[in-house]
């Protein structure tokens, strides 16, 4: 590790303003900042930690959505009564991110303004239509996510919350890496009031919506009906784990599957 600067901010609005002075690097639960600063991926000079913000954490129901704060971590989401009851697909979701300690250290906000090819949280957020809350705006899901690694944010801006909105039926399917976790293709299915959303992670640069699955499910939510969609190969990933082909087999069968649990 080389040296830097640690900035122990006490409200979004310090925080916002170190960032924006320092052109430093927000840290919530480094699990992804912190390795990638060790191989010296990244280099920031300041890191503005956020971990002593009261307002950042907790979930709360309001109204039809269950909004959780940033540096709310994912063993809080997997063990919240409050999510649990209403997205219980939320719940199953962060259970299966990384190992004990990822859970316990890691946020749904620093997930999410990380922004990893292969991260879980970007699935559900795209996939159950959520809104990024930040310290300037709200942003829907389908306007947040760029790319790989990359977001909507400014690079003063921090999420502070996300709204979830409560389905009508929903459930994520993932085929993991069996070391890291992360997926090789994960899919998340819901069933809202205004159609059908189904959104993959793991097989592209950043997570998107399959349109075809989102249309097929629409007209019968049946994992028969996922099953029977033939995605293209074009422009998915290729590594060791997997190539586009393998991957392109594996998003029907991992939606039929999130299907089938969502009853």
């Amino acid at each position: 590790m080389y040296p830097f600067e640690l900035t122990r901010a006490k409200t979004v609005a310090e925080a916002a303003s170190a960032l924006g002075t320092t052109g430093g690097k927000a840290l919530a639960g480094g699990q992804s900042l912190i390795g990638a600063m060790k191989l010296r991926l990244a280099q920031p000079g300041t890191l503005i930690d956020l971990s002593g913000i009261p307002e950042l954490k907790g979930i709360k129901k309001e109204g039809d959505a269950v909004v959780i704060g940033a540096m709310t971590r994912h063993a809080e989401v997997a063990s919240s009564a409050v999510v649990k009851g209403a997205i219980p697909a939320l719940a199953a979701l962060a259970q299966g991110i990384g190992d004990r300690q990822v859970r316990n250290m890691g946020t749904l906000g620093g997930s999410l303004a990380n922004n990893d090819p292969a991260a879980c949280y970007p699935a559900a957020v795209l996939g159950l239509g959520a809104t990024v809350i930040t310290n300037k705006r709200r942003i829907a899901a389908d306007d947040f996510f760029k790319g790989m690694y990359e977001t909507a944010l400014a690079a003063d801006e921090i999420i502070t919350a996300v709204s979830f909105p409560v389905p009508r039926k929903a459930a994520y399917a993932k085929f993991a890496n069996p070391a890291s976790r992360f997926a090789l293709v994960g899919v998340f299915v819901a069933q809202t009031g205004s159609g059908v959303r189904v959104a993959v992670t793991g097989a592209a640069s950043s997570v998107f919506r399959a349109k075809a699955l989102e249309e097929a499910l629409g007209r019968s939510f049946t994992a028969e009906a996922a099953k029977a969609v033939k995605v293209p190969a074009t422009g998915l990933n290729a590594d060791l784990h997997a190539s586009p082909e393998y991957r392109a087999h594996l998003i029907p069968v991992m939606a039929a599957r999130a299907v089938a649990a969502a009853g």
